[in-house]
This record gives C-alpha cells, sequence and structure tokens, in this order.
C-alpha cells in the first residue's frame, strides 16, 4: 500500500478533493443552485400563465441572488400578475420576490396589504382637482405642478410603501396609442414626483388606456383623462443571500 505521506499522492488526492468539492458547491451554491432555480421558476411562471415574464436571479450589485427580479408581462392584469409571483415565490429555495416596475411580494404571501391614510389624502386633492398635460403631449400642464406639489407632500408620510401610479385616457383615439399615451404620462408624474424627493425605488407605473372610465362617464369624455394614485403598505423583502437556505 502507497503511504498518504509520499508528497506526489498527497497533491494528487489534495486535487482530487478540490476537484469534487468544486462540483459538489456548483451544485449548491452560486450558478449551480441559480440554474436550478431559474428552471424551477420558469415551470412556476409557464403553468400559472405568466409568459412572457421572466425571472432574473441577479442582485442589483451584479451578484447572484436567491431574491427574484421579475420582468415581462405588462399586459397581464393584476390577478394573474399577483398569481405568478406567489408561485415564483413558493418555488423551494426562491427568497424575496419584486417586479422590475417596484412592486414587492412580501414572503409571506398571507400578508394582506392595507390601505394607508395617504390614499385618502391624495384622493382628496384629485377629487377637486386633475394633473392635466398639454395636447397630446407626456408634458404636465403648468397649471397642475402646483397639484403635484401637494400630491408629494401627500405622500411623504407614506415613504417606504408601494405607491402605484396609473393613467387613463378616454376612448378618442386608437387603443395600443391610448395604453401608451396613458403609461407615459404616468411616468411623466412619476419623474415629478422623484425629483421632488419621492423615493424612485416605491413607485410603480401602469397606463390602462380607455378601459377603466369614470363611473357615470361615456368612454369619450375627455373626463377621463386622469392620473390615479394607490399607496400600499408592504413587508420589507428580507435578503437571502444565495449561499444560504431559502424559504421551504
Amino acid at each position: 500500500m502507497p503511504s498518504f505521506e509520499h508528497p506526489r499522492i498527497a497533491v494528487l488526492i489534495g486535487a482530487l478533493a478540490v476537484f469534487f468539492l468544486a462540483i459538489i458547491a456548483a451544485r449548491t451554491t452560486g450558478p449551480g443552485i441559480v440554474s436550478r432555480l431559474e428552471a424551477a421558476t420558469d415551470a412556476a411562471i409557464a403553468r400559472n400563465g405568466g409568459r412572457p415574464v421572466e425571472a432574473t436571479f441577479v442582485a442589483p450589485d451584479g451578484s447572484l441572488s436567491r431574491n427574484p427580479l421579475l420582468s415581462g408581462g405588462e399586459g397581464l392584469n393584476e390577478a394573474v400578475r399577483d398569481k405568478v409571483a406567489k408561485a415564483v415565490s413558493a418555488v423551494p429555495g426562491v427568497g424575496g420576490v419584486r417586479w422590475a416596475d417596484g412592486t414587492a411580494l412580501a414572503e409571506s404571501s398571507a400578508v394582506v396589504p392595507t390601505q394607508l391614510h395617504c390614499q385618502d389624502d391624495v384622493e382628496a386633492l384629485l377629487n377637486a382637482r386633475t394633473i392635466r398635460f398639454e395636447e397630446s403631449s407626456t408634458r404636465i400642464d403648468a397649471a397642475s405642478r402646483e397639484l403635484v406639489d401637494e400630491v408629494a407632500t401627500a405622500l411623504r408620510p407614506c415613504l417606504g410603501s408601494i405607491i402605484a401610479i396609473t393613467g387613463h385616457t378616454d376612448s378618442s383615439g386608437p387603443e395600443p396609442g391610448n395604453i401608451t399615451l396613458s403609461r407615459e404620462r404616468a411616468e411623466a408624474v412619476r419623474d415629478a414626483l422623484i425629483s421632488r424627493g419621492i423615493p424612485a425605488d416605491g413607485l410603480r407605473v401602469r397606463g390602462m388606456g380607455s378601459r377603466n372610465p369614470v363611473e357615470g362617464l361615456a368612454p369619450t369624455d375627455p373626463a377621463n383623462r386622469r392620473i390615479e394614485f394607490s399607496v400600499i403598505a408592504t413587508v420589507p423583502i428580507k435578503p437571502t443571500p444565495v449561499d444560504t437556505p431559502g424559504p421551504r
């Protein structure tokens, strides 16, 4: 029997040990586990009608993460988005789930979002006045800038929540163009709020086009051109490094 004290044999055994440990590590951490999570989440997305949503397991600093960022699927309704996010969250090994547009899903799907008083404050402002835009433009009308100032002030006590900004139009144009214009106007309001100190990572925008007219108004009524806000409380996502076990 050769002795393990022989230098060459010891070196060979050490090299083999490192090789096999590297294989094991690749299957349990880093790229190995991320590859398996990607496959599992792709399947969960497909089962729940979420195509073409994509889950990316990369942190903002470029490192691998168990906390997936969901992107795509802008045309999906809220019920499907919620179903997809919860299905991804339920995949073994996945940490906190968030959408690229700012929506965060708490790790516990039992957490029910609650409306904050900011919602009432903003609605009170917008019941009396409307954020208006220049004709066929995404530029906020000069007369509405003071109203945006007041909206920013009303939202400030609820920083840390997700603030959804939804644009609507009337039906006086082709719907694909209406959806684009309503989203771009919502983005203009988002940018205006950011410039007034509201953090970008808590803002989310949607463009609904003309599909949700104001109750009691004809779809062609110009009063349907509006911006709405929804303020919901969320539980902060807990960081889950890629090399630690995720929730089961």
